[in-house]
């Protein structure tokens, strides 16, 4: 036992609830009471000397081991974690600032209280540190090749892809490399590519704004249909494989080779937008297509959902053939990214702190999941989640004939943000199902409850008022 837990306990009053538990765990790490690497009493213990439930004292290990403050060491107990050693954070906020909504459910964004602020500065110190005077200067376009290759080391063993360190080029966010990638393809002579229906439409706009014009292509339980992809003269498709956006619904494998033999065939591109994929919460995600076919394949990815878009790093892994072109429009459009952001990325990933941040988050985000799903049972038992359990959002199907637009307009009239389904789609194409698509990764699992329920109650409302 440390010599500071007898300080600390005077402030965990016998009785005290859970969260006060919690709280004051986490801030005697963070103000240095509880140094790294000091052992906590089991739980067991700690509840004795309370006077509360074992399961209080496990639910507040639990909480602070997947923000990072502790970790579970096997044969050791909880220990205080070192990642954050030296650098107070300020405490993570279980209900996320919502702007002007009592509760913000849009999708795309991470949780971003749960951002590893101090494993980032420790991590941008040692990465600073590594990097020579020369790299001070300016960087090669394509990316720090420090970055670069732990970037391919970690694709190969994540995700499956097959790529080199040379493959790779860094970019602000997936969006810029998508953005350079549409570029050079327009350069080639592509005029269409064929998307997801529905989709992300800022990804549209994104297209049609660097000349190429989006060909909406459905896409029912088994992901894209390529039948309706043969059918058009597109000979490039972008694709969300492992998990659709915003459907959730992963590219079916004989889809895959499908797609696949439908790109050797006329000469075509498949362009794999890999957004989310390591959150998968009931099983180990599917591998990336790119893998089976590297010619034929350009993957792009972030750090935007996994840790924050605020640091605006991506990448871009595109075949052989592509990569000249793309590397000499990075160098054309912005001299290349930050080396220190690379330095710290790199730096983060062949430590280990990437994979355990992913660790935490993952059970941030299947608990905010559950704890949706299990309101929505509750209070809206009609609405049908749509999807696997991944990623950061979930689409919840409503009954036939629901006007989904219009129950978004009521529902922000009560500060709740839900964007309908229908913004998604396509215009000129068919309606399709009604449905809202929920982001449960900003809130907490208390406030997503009160978030169906404020939902339920304005939609009761709603009826009335109209009925």
């Amino acid at each position: 036992m440390p010599d500071n837990w007898s300080t600390l306990r005077e402030l965990l009053l016998p009785g005290a609830r859970g969260r006060v538990v919690e709280s004051a765990l986490r801030d005697a790490i963070r103000t240095g009471r509880l140094a790294p690497g000091s052992r906590l009493p089991s739980s067991r213990d700690l509840a004795a000397q309370l006077d509360v439930a074992r399961g209080t004292i496990t639910l507040a290990y639990a909480q602070l081991i997947a923000e990072g403050y502790l970790v579970a060491r096997h044969g050791s107990g909880t220990v205080v974690s070192d990642a954050i050693a030296g650098t107070p954070e300020p405490e993570p906020n279980i209900d996320e600032p919502n702007g002007p909504w009592r509760y913000d459910l849009r999708p795309g964004l991470p949780a971003l209280s749960a951002f590893p602020r101090a494993a980032w500065v420790a991590a941008t110190r040692a990465g600073l540190a590594e990097l020579s005077d020369m790299e001070l200067g300016y960087p090669d376009p394509a990316g720090l090749p420090a970055l670069r290759t732990e970037l391919a080391a970690y694709l190969g063993r994540v995700r499956g892809v097959s790529v080199r360190a040379t493959d790779v080029v860094i970019t602000h966010g997936a969006s810029e490399g998508m953005a350079l990638l549409a570029q050079v393809l327009h350069q080639a002579g592509h005029r269409r590519i064929a998307q997801e229906n529905p989709r992300h439409p800022g990804q549209a706009e994104l297209l049609t704004a660097h000349g190429l014009v989006p060909v909406p292509i459905p896409v029912d339980d088994d992901g894209l249909d390529v039948d309706a992809l043969e059918a058009t003269d597109c000979r490039v498709v972008m694709v969300t494989s492992a998990h659709q956006f915003p459907l959730g619904v992963p590219l079916h494998p004989r889809r895959r080779h499908a797609l696949l033999a439908w790109a050797r065939r006329v000469d075509g591109l498949i362009v794999e937008d890999d957004y989310d994929a390591e959150h998968r919460y009931d099983r180990t995600p599917v591998s990336a297509m790119q893998a089976l076919d590297p010619a034929r394949v350009a993957y792009q990815g972030s750090v935007s959902k996994t840790l924050a878009p605020a640091l605006r790093v991506g990448w871009l892994v595109a075949p052989p053939h592509l990569h000249a072109d793309l590397t000499d429009r990075k160098r054309l459009h912005d001299l290349g990214c930050s080396p220190i952001t690379q330095a710290a990325l790199a730096h983060l990933l062949r430590t280990g702190g990437y994979d355990r941040h992913l660790r935490r988050t993952r059970t941030l985000y299947r608990q905010r999941r559950d704890a949706l799903l299990a309101a929505l049972r509750e209070h809206i038992p009609e609405w049908q989640p749509i999807g696997v359990a991944a990623g950061l959002h979930m689409v919840v199907r409503m009954p036939d004939g629901t006007d989904d637009a219009a129950v978004s307009r009521t529902l922000a009239e009560h500060g709740i943000n839900a964007i309908p389904l229908s913004d998604y789609r396509h215009p000129d194409t068919p309606a399709g199902y009604p449905g809202l698509i929920l982001g449960y990764a900003l809130l907490g699992p208390d406030r997503l409850r009160a978030a169906v329920a404020a939902m339920s109650a304005a939609i009761i409302r709603g009826r009335r008022h109209h009925g």
